[in-house]
């Protein structure tokens, strides 16, 4: 059963970081192309960025410049580091896993973590 355990989730004030951690177990972790998604109230969730497991990155527009993804095949973990945060990043923040990128940029992924919310104030 492939489990994804999201942490370092919180509130900070904006123009703060965070550093948001994903452990997957239960599944070859080097072989899953890795995504964060979020979902603010009333709005319907969305990419936030993903990684390939050679490492390549995508990035939502509304983030480009200020998150980075990142992932250790060794500690089967995948990052994302929000700086310059925004209120309007205000959401639940989702760790998703898929072999297949395509599931994943239709945000469709096979797996998904329990979310960590990240509150933005101003």
């Amino acid at each position: 059963q492939v489990q994804l355990v999201e942490s370092g989730g919180g509130l900070v004030q904006a123009g703060g970081s965070l550093r948001l951690s994903c452990v997957v177990s239960g599944s070859i972790f080097s072989d899953n192309v890795m995504g964060w998604f979020r979902q603010a109230p009333g709005k319907q969730r969305e990419l936030v960025a993903d990684i390939s497991s050679g490492g390549i990155t995508n990035y939502a527009d509304s983030v480009k410049g200020r998150f980075t993804i990142s992932r250790d095949n060794a500690k089967d973990t995948v990052y994302l580091q929000m700086n310059s945060l925004k209120p309007e990043d205000t959401a639940v923040y989702y760790c998703a896993a898929d072999r297949n990128p395509f599931r994943v940029r239709a945000s469709i992924p096979r797996d998904w973590g329990q979310g960590t919310q990240v509150t933005v104030s101003s």
